[in-house]
């Protein structure tokens, strides 16, 4: 069986409140991230890095960031993975600071960089405070042509919080990532794999100066994307993604939070080898 060189799980928009109850009144946020952290724990996939991208607190509240570490770094120590956090434009860059990175006050910029097995996670912070539309200043862009300059051994993923790709939902269109030809002037030549993003709460795809952009989905809800006449809607559906390196190919997979009835569960070795006889070995 081919396995992947390196895996990686996206967790975006988790929304996590700094006390018990429910988002929009529905949705329990802690419980979905306890749930996704669970799925990818029990699967014993081998995970390199956990990549948190972005509105990790509904409302910026230090609590809420202490609860979701509380969640997220025993997992990881578990897994043996690295973590990333990404700022969203719900969060709060002190507080994020200090409970999330173990910095001091500071309302600059969160931007990181971090090597993954040879793969450099760059993390850009596209937040603007009081601002839910997504900004990159020229000096953040100077910055990341400076981190790019030298070529990491299996290449770079970029995560940037707000997608730099248009949306067919119309709030999440205006709400993008403004002036993306910015970053694609930034990001041409370099060896940059993938643009990793959240924010949009509906999973998507598209290209950025040729790079693959992927949109994953949120663990909070999901907005429909083909929603009825003259309706914008969401659902307590919720979902992350895997993100597989095999060789020079990245592969992004959207995983739901289902409660749907199962279609089958069988022995994977037993219905690999049923697979083979039906395809032959490639």
């Amino acid at each position: 069986m081919t396995r992947p060189d390196l895996t990686l799980v996206q967790l975006s928009d988790t929304h996590l409140r700094s006390a018990d109850g429910l988002l929009h009144g529905v949705v329990d946020t802690t419980a979905n991230l306890i749930t996704a952290v669970e799925m990818v724990e029990s699967s014993g996939t081998d995970v390199a890095a956990l990549l948190l991208t972005g509105d990790l607190a509904d409302n910026g509240d230090p609590a809420a960031y202490r609860r979701l570490r509380g969640i997220v770094a025993p997992a990881a120590r578990r897994l043996g993975a690295e973590v990333v956090y990404a700022m969203g434009n719900h969060d709060e860059r002190e507080a994020f600071r200090a409970e999330l990175l173990d910095e001091g006050p500071s309302t600059a910029d969160c931007d990181s960089v971090r090597a993954v097995d040879g793969l450099r996670v760059v993390a850009m912070d596209s937040s603007e405070p009081g601002q839910h539309d997504g900004h990159l200043s020229d000096a953040q862009l100077d910055w990341l042509a400076e981190v790019l300059a030298t070529p990491a051994p299996r290449g770079t993923i970029l995560v940037i919080h707000h997608p730099p790709l248009p949306s067919p939902v119309p709030t999440v269109h205006l709400l993008r990532l403004r002036a993306a030809d910015r970053l694609a002037d930034a990001l041409r030549g370099s060896d940059v794999r993938l643009i990793l993003s959240g924010h949009a709460h509906h999973a998507g795809c598209g290209a950025l100066a040729g790079i693959p952009v992927w949109v994953g989905p949120a663990l909070a809800y999901g907005v429909a994307a083909v929603p009825p006449r003259g309706r914008l809607c969401a659902g307590a559906d919720a979902g992350f993604s895997r993100i597989d390196v095999f060789g020079d190919q990245v592969v992004a997979t959207a995983v739901p939070l289902s409660t749907a009835d199962r279609v089958y569960d069988v022995d994977a070795a037993e219905r690999l080898r049923m697979v083979h006889e039906i395809v032959g070995a490639w």
